[in-house]
Order: C-alpha cells, then structure tokens, then sequence
C-alpha cells in the first residue's frame, strides 16, 4: 500500500497533500497581464456589441441587457480572464448596475434552498474525506474493479450515472471526487502536474453523475417538475408515478452511461493502461469511531432524502442537521469544513441561479424560447425532438436546469400539439436533455470537479460540446425506439 494510503482514521492518515483543494496550489496557469487585458476587452466588447443591436418588439430591455451581460460572462467564464468567483460576482453586480435586477432579488438567490443544499452537500465531501471514508471507498472499488483504467473508468461511470438516478448529482461527484483525488496525488498529479489521466478521471464523474439525474422522480428536481407540468397541461389526463416514469426513463440512463464513458476516453485517452502499484491499498481495518458515526448519519440521511415527501422536509433541512450530527459529536469540527471548503465553486454556482432566475423575470428566456422553437416547425419529428433538446441543454448551461424545464415547457407543449406529436414525449425528453451542459458553470458537479484545479475551462468546453451533442442523439434515438416499444409515446 502507497504511503498516501497507508493510514487509518485512528492513526489520523490525513496528510495536507491529500487534501482535494490546496490554497497554496495554483488551480489554474498565470497569464500574461497583457493576455488578461485582451481578454477582458474581448467580453467587454462581445456585451457591448449585443445591447448596441436593436432591441427585438418581444424583447423587455431588462431581458436585453440581461442578454449582452450573459454574453460577456460567459467569455470572462470561458477564457478564465479573471478568476471565475471573481466573475460570479461581477455577474450578480451586473444584474443590478444596469438596472437588471434590484439589489436584493440580484443577490437572494445565492441564498436559495438549492444553493444552500449544495453548499451542504460540498461539506458533506469535505467530511468524507476527512474522517477517511472516501479513502475506505476508492478500496472497494479497486476491489470490485481492479487498477485496470479502462475497466476502473468505466466501473465509475456506470456507477456515478447509476447512483445518480437515486441521490443528488453532486453528492455522487463530492463523495467520488473526494475518493479519486487522492489517488491522483499518490501518482504525483497534482493541479500543476495535471495529465490526460487525471483530466479523464475528473472529468468522467461529473459528467457520469450529471448525465444521470433523469432516471428516477428522485434524481432531480426537473424530474418531478416536467411530470407536474405535463400533468397540468394535459388538465389531469395524464399522470405519471414513480414506477411508470422509472420505466420510462430509468433504461435510458445505461447507454447514455456508456456513451459518455467512450467520449472522455476518446478525448483524453490516457497513455496508462493500469495505475501504478504505489496506489494499491492494504486491507483497511473495521470501521470505528468516527468512520462508523459519519457512516450510520450518513445513511440516516440518504433514508430521510429518500422519504421526504413523506416527511414534508426539505432536503436542505436534512442535510442541516446532518451538519449537525457531523459537528456536535466532534467527529469533524466546522472550523476544519469551512478551512478545506471550496468557496468559489459554491459562489459560481450561486451566480448560475441568479442569471437563471434573472432570465425568467427579464423576459430574455421567454424571447428566446419564442424565438428559436419556431424554427423547428415543418422539420422531421426527429430534427424537432433533437432541436428542442439542443435548446433545452444550452439554456441549462447558463441556468439551473430545473429552470430550463420549467422555462421550455410552456413553449414546447403547445407547440407539440400543433405538430400533432406526443406531449408525453415531449414532456419526458426535457428532464433528460437538461441533464446535458456545455459550459462548466451549468452544474453542481462539474464546478465541484473544476475546483480541483485539475482542468481548464477550455478542456471542458473539448470534451463536453462533443458530448453534448452525442448524448442528444442517443437520447432521442432512445425517445423514438424505446418508448414506443413499451406504449409511451
């Protein structure tokens, strides 16, 4: 066994060059300040140049506006011209220097219920790591998958989709992160170091949980939504369970599994065929102490998430007073959660809802719905199921996509029954297609995976365009083969 992994809880293995985020370590190569200024000029000048166009009759000027400061972000986001927190910030001042937003509803949303959520389940990761768990994880799943790449990669990413169609996305990328970075570190790869394998790995569990969140009501709260409004359009014609929308959805999950495990092989294909012996793990010793405490609050938890419309709690509730039982007992202090937590994720995606919720109240999402859905009227009902998903998993790039959903929904449905097609499938497909993004900012996960520091913006926007656009198309070939097998359509 490595010497990175050679401790137990009890004879504290925690080493500082294990953590996941080291603020001593540079997440990101230093630019030229000459490159940053550019940069800058080029958002800057992108942001003027669409408010200086004529704003469209359907289009309220706060929704114009709100579209020339998404654009400008984006390129500050995607160019990683100023840190991306830093951006994320610049982003909400925005919405109220011109007039977007007032202050307050500018800034409510990085108090939300889903950012607070997500800001617990990052904790939650940090927890796992520190009283060991996450290393007792990574040997089982050596266990169970052996040190081969092909055959460990595509055990996690089978695993992080499966996983996710049941728990939060971005609990299954916190606690796989957490078991992966390690890893990484005992091979010497560290943010500065990064490598093709490293890139590949974390990478692979974001996206693998990301792609998942559709297969079951549990998975996310799109799911449950898109049902509500399919229900409500069809005026009670049309419900749908948990069993009937697992079956519906739930097989669509696997080849969506194995199609984003190939795409971030293919492009950051590894040269290692199998990790080095210094990775490989003794038998660990039985769980106690803090392991065991973490472990029965944690499955506590999971259960009452599970259950939680039979309780009526919110999920934040639940994972608060996990805090709680994590804290009060001293299995972890919260002075040592708050000193390895990765605040800039958390702000970047606080900024991503704000945006989001600013395109609904601005009119610029409903603009854009009314104005580029339309096209899709004549075309071939697999050219209108593909564009609308291409239109749901961009807006869900900027936005959370629970909010493209619920933003899309009202267009599409209708439209649907114009172009006498199903509004069932219709309905169905959006959850999927949102669970889809091209740009870092547009999920928990994959801003959890980029505050590793192990990959750029730009290595991103490679693999995930790419992916994007593969998993539309296995998505809607499923939709038109599948479902019609099984009588829904």
């Amino acid at each position: 066994m490595s010497a990175a992994h050679a401790h137990t809880p009890e004879n504290d293995y925690r080493d500082d060059s294990e953590l996941m985020l080291d603020d001593h370590e540079p997440q990101a190569p230093q630019q030229p300040g000459k490159t940053i200024i550019i940069k800058v000029l080029l958002a800057l000048a992108v942001g003027l140049g669409i408010y200086l166009l004529p704003t469209p009759a359907n289009l309220p000027d706060a929704g114009h506006k709100l579209l020339a400061l998404v654009a400008a972000i984006i390129v500050l986001w995607v160019s990683e011209a100023i840190p991306i927190g830093v951006t994320a910030l610049c982003a909400a001042a925005g919405l109220i220097l011109f007039g977007i937003e007032k202050p307050t509803a500018a800034w409510a949303p990085f108090a939300s219920p889903a950012v607070m959520f997500v800001l617990m389940i990052i904790m939650f990761g940090v927890v796992l790591n520190e009283v060991g768990l996450a290393n007792r994880l990574m040997y089982y799943i050596f266990k169970i998958a052996g040190t081969g790449v092909k055959r460990l990669s595509f055990f996690m990413a089978i695993g992080c989709t499966m996983l996710a169609t049941i728990f939060h996305d971005a609990t299954v990328t916190v606690i796989m992160i957490f078991a992966m970075v390690p890893v990484l570190r005992a091979m010497g790869l560290t943010p500065g170091k990064s490598s093709n394998l490293a890139k590949f790995f974390i990478i692979l569990i974001p996206l693998a949980s990301s792609a998942g969140g559709f297969g079951t009501l549990l998975g996310g709260g799109r799911n449950p939504l898109a049902v509500e409004v399919l229900q409500n359009f069809t005026e009670g014609a049309v419900r749908i369970g948990f069993v009937e929308y697992l079956i519906i959805q739930f097989p669509l999950t696997i080849p969506v599994a194995v199609v984003t495990w190939a795409i971030v092989y293919a492009i950051f294909r590894p040269k290692e065929k199998e990790l080095p012996a210094s990775v490989k793990m003794d038998k660990l010793p039985p769980m106690r102490g803090k392991e065991l405490g973490v472990t029965i609050i944690f499955s506590l938890t999971f259960a009452l998430w599970t259950f939680s419309d039979l309780t009526g709690w919110h999920v934040s509730v639940v994972a608060a007073l996990a805090l709680a039982g994590f804290c009060g007992p001293k299995f972890i202090s919260f002075k040592t959660i708050c000193d390895k937590f990765p605040w800039e994720s958390w702000i970047v995606f606080g900024a991503g809802v704000s945006l989001g919720a600013s395109m609904l109240t601005s009119g610029a999402g409903k603009y854009l719905a009314e104005t580029l859905l339309p096209l899709l009227d004549g075309q071939s009902a697999f050219v209108v199921y593909y564009g609308m998903g291409l239109f749901g998993s961009m807006l869900s790039s900027v936005m959370s996509n629970s909010a493209a959903v619920a933003l899309t929904l009202p267009v599409t449905l209708p439209m649907a029954e114009l172009l006498a097609m199903s509004p069932k499938a219709v309905a169905l497909l959006s959850p999927i297609t949102t669970s889809f993004i091209m740009l870092v900012i547009g999920c928990p996960p994959t801003i959890i995976a980029y505050s590793t520091g192990y990959f750029s913006q730009m290595d991103f926007i490679k693999v995930a365009v790419p992916w994007c656009l593969a998993l539309l198309l296995v998505a809607v070939l499923g939709v038109m083969t599948y479902w019609p097998l099984i009588g829904f359509y």
